[in-house]
């Protein structure tokens, strides 16, 4: 049976795309083997690979680490539009740590510092971001004294699936994924509401925080922004069904 056969067999919708993949990442006929069966078993095929692509980088990923979406490169535009060098950058519940190594990439002389609660994502973000400081701890606690009132590009891919719908994603995610990363609270939004209360203690005047949502999470979204005294406009991608809440502190 071909590779992609048993892809097909196994429900993959881009089974040849995924073949193609497999077949140029693995080093031997057995790792090919091994890697066909991990993703035949339902593993996320960036697992099996090792890897993940978010704008034009291939970024490190690992099990047990929440792969960054497609949707999420439009977050990555909104920052880079209003970032410039020597910007201070700070990527919140980093994850894998991609978002601040897109900026790293596509800003000049960025000072990158990072931030997750999760002990396995913080040593895969250290692998993504080798010219900058990835921290872990809670949000903003682990974070040195020294950059309040200095960040300029605040990114946070905050969990937004409100509580009850995590059971309803696809099992890639819900299996595979830490739930700590999916699960935003009743309304999705609880993650991002504390991220947006003490936001304005670290931005620098005229820093901006982006957070993504969904689209039907916006309105609410940005309600929080303006309480925290951000000037809040809402940016959304009809093609990448993504949606950005933008907040900017008071030059």
């Amino acid at each position: 049976m071909s590779i992609v056969t048993k892809l097909r067999a196994a429900g993959c919708v881009f089974a040849e795309d995924e073949a193609e993949l497999l077949i140029s990442t693995a080093r031997t006929p057995a790792e090919l083997d091994s890697m066909v069966e991990r993703r035949v078993a339902g593993l996320p095929l960036e697992y099996v690979l090792g890897w993940a692509e978010f704008y034009g980088l291939r970024v490190h990923v690992s099990p047990g680490v929440f792969v960054p979406r497609r949707r999420t490169e439009f977050l990555i535009d909104q920052a880079v539009t209003l970032a410039t060098p020597l910007t201070t950058v700070l990527d919140l519940c980093c994850g894998s740590g991609a978002l601040g190594a897109a900026i790293a990439a596509n800003v000049d002389q960025v000072d990158l510092y990072a931030a997750d609660i999760e002990p396995a994502a913080v040593r895969c973000a250290r692998r993504n971001i080798t010219n900058g400081q990835v921290y872990e701890g809670d949000l903003f606690d682990p974070l040195p004294a020294h950059l309040r009132g200095r960040v300029d590009i605040l990114v946070a891919n905050t969990p937004y699936v409100p509580t009850g719908e995590v059971p309803l994603l696809p099992s890639e995610a819900r299996d595979h994924e830490p739930k700590v990363s999916l699960d935003g609270g009743s309304d999705g939004l609880d993650i991002l509401r504390r991220v947006t209360a003490a936001a304005p203690e670290w931005l620098a005047p005229g820093g901006h925080l982006f957070i993504e949502t969904s689209k039907r999470q916006a309105e609410t979204a940005r309600e929080a922004f303006t309480q925290a005294g951000l000037q809040t406009r809402i940016a959304h991608s009809d093609d990448l069904n993504a949606t950005v809440i933008i907040g900017q502190r008071a030059p």
